[in-house]
């Protein structure tokens, strides 16, 4: 133990000499570096320009203020190089004579207190190196000659033929009569090449910068640092000869016969130094041998005892570990009867609920006066609000059970936004909310994900918006997570002095300060997809409700639990949605966070991370050749036509421009009705149609006829078709109103292109069509299923009708059937039939292995087989695709979901045909 003791005592000294060493020549590096850096300084203002930009005086005032620079230096100097046949000229320019050092050559600088003119001129030879800036407090080598003395000339060789820092022997300092060196650099032409051989170094010289270093101070304020300072004693030698070395710093004297010996490199090869260490104290006594002896005996009692206690504890942990196998296999057997009796119950519930809704859908399509049609919405409504509330439990199973998945198809996401005002604009209308959607044109055209997902978690947030929002407005907008961190105009965007309605918000900005993104400094976001193929989006949902008091806010995504008990019972709702779509953002590898403020609004904010959907591949091209068909397709009618939109809010009037350049219309913008009929009255420019919104119009109210009678006496050829865009509340439910002898069309928000590309028509000419009711605009333009066959099969009765009669409104030719076997039979080869819906739950056979022998029996054709089921938790995409069919629709079902999701495998009967 002593000499392990003492081979700690050696390894300790030999860290804390090292650790000084290495400290001791980054200190000297540091100065040498601020040295080297006042070469550069000369060589750019001194040699680099003509006339020099520094002079004696220049240089003084700089080395005295950047002093501090350089704490180990006494003072810098500067000599010049000079050829002989210079001389005369240089000494004439200069106004002094070149002096020659001092005659001592072991100290070069020993006296630099003599005045330079009692020196004698320098003796003549091929060059001189006279000092021609200096700092003050060696101003006195001004004049001399460093090449005139052994010891400075052999430094000044050195220096510029190796291009780097050269250090002479230790002197004592006339000041200070502490040890210390010159280190000299030589300055060479800017166009020095690195590689530049010693004679090229030579000829490229233009001067010699050196610099006085006081060693002692050095070490001393190295010491001064550590707090260890006395516990060591260091000596400092230079080495270049090693019979004799000359000791550069100490001289203290140790009883401890242990030294360490750590080299120094002070950046000179030529010169050699060591830091030697001692210990100033002897070593103390071995108490630990005399202790070790009692504390062994100690601890081996100590390890006894500790032993004894853990085998008891394994033994207790194992006892615990079996019981708590036990426990989790009831866990694991009360989760599957909790999720089969989900399964069940949803079952059980949807079935019949398909046939309610179905046969109400179908109720709706008859000749019913008011009453009646009010009491069968109301009763649709009330089963959708049923189906929704099941669909949330199941999610919320789902989430607990860790059995949520998510698809990843192709999907248009400004149709999915386009879908989302459909759903809310009713109740938007009748509580007088204005309701807009923004997707930036930085979002690519398709994406790669799950639509249904993502629209869920949409309309979670938007059905709270429009819950518990009585005025104001409601607006969903959609950007690229880069745009937002990039753009200062997205972030202010949502002030309270820009916002869709003129009432103030709660700050967007505020909402997404949690996120992780966002608070990456410097970097390329770790959060952002890596791959160029993937899309970040940040969607946001503000409004100007009620808001969710300060000390709710905490518990708003816990699931079950509402911001009062009096919210459940004015609102309804059971507490879970913000719960659900908390998770599926974080399926979506995105975050979800709000900013609220009470009787100001709220404002939700999310991203998700999606593929790139808009390739050039051939089955990406033709998916969104399909998606297009299903009914999101544009008129090419109104292509590179010209719009003025009149709008005094920036962001209301952007809402408007990107819907309508949805149509491939070409949108100008301005604030007033003035500007607009300047704008209209420049030839340069041909507006097709102008669109005004309702507040400029009603506020300027006065120069509305005026407006119009200029458009229509401008000699344009044609007048532009005017379109007053208002919502339910500022604007007439007829579609035109009149001003003057002019007719405008009346537009009612929220805009969207299929709607605003129907108007068009209809004023511009065209004919849209009358859509039925609870019917989709643009379904009478999709003729997918003209003509088609059929199969439906399904033991329940009510279901076979709701899906035969749903199918047969687009003009399908139904076969129904009620048994797996009789499905057989129609679908054995070869068939007429163009597509099958297949119940999975049926008696005798199920539709599982119906379907199993029809793709046993198919040879040449295959017909898309889709299931139809209200098990939505047994029956996943992937438990049909294994059983070999095409796709499923979960019951309760409508019209609009079957065509949809046919029209995914069946082309346009013109596309078919070609």
């Amino acid at each position: 133990m002593s000499s392990q003791a003492f081979e700690k005592r050696k390894e300790t000294l030999a860290s804390m000499c090292d650790e000084r060493a290495r400290m001791l020549q980054d200190q000297f590096n540091v100065s040498m570096n601020h040295v080297q850096a006042m070469s550069i300084l000369i060589s750019t203002f001194h040699h680099g320009k003509n006339p020099s930009a520094i002079d004696q005086r220049t240089f003084a005032r700089y080395t005295e203020r950047t002093a501090f620079e350089r704490p180990l230096t006494s003072g810098v100097a500067y000599a010049v190089r000079v050829l002989h046949s210079e001389r005369e000229q240089f000494e004439k320019q200069q106004g002094w004579t070149i002096k020659r050092m001092d005659s001592f050559e072991q100290n070069p600088v020993h006296k630099d207190d003599n005045a330079p003119k009692a020196l004698e001129p320098s003796p003549i030879q091929e060059e001189y190196a006279p000092v021609i800036f200096a700092q003050d407090t060696v101003a006195h080598v001004v004049s001399l000659d460093l090449l005139s003395g052994n010891e400075d000339r052999e430094n000044v060789l050195r220096a510029r033929a190796s291009g780097k820092g050269v250090l002479t022997a230790p002197f004592r300092l006339l000041k200070t009569k502490r040890l210390g060196v010159i280190l000299t650099f030589a300055v060479y032409k800017t166009d020095l090449p690195s590689n530049a051989t010693p004679n090229e170094r030579i000829q490229a010289t233009d001067g010699y910068l050196g610099g006085i270093f006081d060693i002692e101070s050095l070490v001393e304020k190295l010491l001064q640092q550590l707090a260890s300072k006395q516990t060591i004693l260091v000596n400092v030698y230079d080495t270049t000869n090693q019979s004799h070395p000359i000791s550069m710093y100490g001289s203290n004297v140790s009883d401890d016969g242990l030294e360490h010996v750590s080299a120094l490199n002070l950046e000179d090869p030529f010169r050699k130094h060591e830091m030697r260490c001692r210990f100033k104290q002897k070593p103390p006594w071995p108490w630990l041998a005399i202790t070790t002896s009692i504390g062994i005996l100690v601890i081996a009692l100590l390890i006894g005892y500790i032993f004894h206690a853990t085998m008891n504890r394994i033994a207790k942990v194992e006892d615990d570990y079996h019981e708590m196998k036990e426990l989790i296999k009831r866990a694991e057997a009360a989760d599957v009867a909790k999720s089969q009796f989900l399964a069940t119950v949803s079952h059980e519930i949807r079935t019949p609920m398909n046939g309610v809704l179905g046969m109400l859908h179908m109720l709706m399509d008859t000749d019913l006066d008011a009453t009646q049609q009010d009491y069968v919405r109301t009763a649709q409504d009330s089963g959708k609000a049923l189906v929704s509330l099941i669909n949330e439990v199941l999610d919320q199973a789902k989430i607990e059970s860790g059995k949520i998945e998510l698809e990843a198809v192709q999907f248009d996401l400004r149709a999915i936004m386009d879908d989302v005002l459909a759903l809310f604009s009713g109740e938007a209308h009748e509580k007088g909310i204005e309701l807009a959607v923004y997707v930036s044109d930085g979002v690519p055209e398709m994406l790669i994900g799950d639509p249904g997902r993502f629209r869920q978690i949409i309309t979670n947030l938007m059905g709270n918006s429009i819950k518990f929002t009585k005025k104001g407005h409601i607006f969903l907008t959609v950007h690229p997570v880069e745009e937002v961190m990039d753009s200062v105009d997205v972030e202010t965007e949502s002030s309270s002095r820009n916002t869709l309605s003129g009432l103030p918000v709660a700050d967007r900005r505020r909402s997404c300060a949690g996120f992780k993104i966002f608070n990456c400094e410097g970097s390329s976001h770790p959060l952002s997809p890596s791959s160029s193929d993937l899309i970040n989006l940040i969607v946001s949902v503000e409004d100007t409700g009620e808001g969710i008091p300060l000390e709710a806010q905490p518990r708003v995504f816990t699931p079950f639990m509402q911001v009062d008990p009096s919210i459940s019972r004015k609102y309804g709702g059971t507490g879970i949605g913000l719960s659900i779509s908390k998770c599926l953002v974080g399926l979506m590898n995105g975050e979800i966070g709000f900013a609220s403020i009470p009787d100001i609004g709220s404002t939700f904010t999310f991203t998700a991370v999606f593929s790139n959907g808009s390739s050039n591949s051939n089955d990406s091209k033709q998916q969104k050749q399909r998606i297009k068909n299903q009914c999101h397709t544009t008129p090419s009618e109104f292509q590179h036509m010209t719009a003025l939109v009149v709008d005094p809010k920036p962001v209301r009037a952007k809402v408007s421009r990107y819907q309508i350049q949805r149509l491939g219309i070409h949108v100008e913008l301005v604030s007033d009705l003035n500007q607009g009929l300047s704008s209209i009255s420049n030839e340069n420019r041909v507006f097709k149609m102008v669109f005004v919104e309702q507040e400029a119009w009603d506020k300027e109210s006065s120069i509305s006829a005026h407006f119009v009678n200029s458009i229509q006496k401008i000699e344009l050829g044609f007048s532009p078709v005017l379109f007053l865009l208002g919502n339910s509340l500022s604007s007439s439910r007829t579609n035109t109103a009149t001003s003057g002898a002019y007719t405008l069309s009346i537009i009612t928000k929220p805009l969207k292109a299929s709607m605003l590309a129907a108007s068009l028509q209809r004023a511009m000419g065209g004919n849209t069509g009358n859509p039925r009711n609870g019917e989709h605009p643009s379904l009478s333009l999709c003729n997918h299923l003209v003509g088609r066959k059929i199969l439906i099969v399904d033991d329940n009765r009510v279901n076979l009708i709701v899906a035969a009669a749903a199918l047969r409104k687009y003009g399908a030719e139904v076969i129904s059937a009620d048994s797996g076997k009789k499905a057989i039979k129609l679908l054995k080869p070869p068939h007429q039939f163009d597509a099958c819906f297949m119940d999975i739950q049926m008696p005798e056979m199920d539709g599982f292995e119906a379907t199993k022998r029809i793709r046993d029996m198919e040879s040449n054709g295959h017909i898309p087989i889709l299931a139809m089921t209200a098990d939505v938790i047994q029956a996943t995409y992937e438990e049909c695709q294994r059983w070999g069919m095409d796709g499923y629709v979960s019951k309760p079902f409508e019209a609009e979901q079957l065509y949809q999701e046919l029209s995914r495998f069946l082309q346009p009967p013109s596309t078919a045909n070609s």
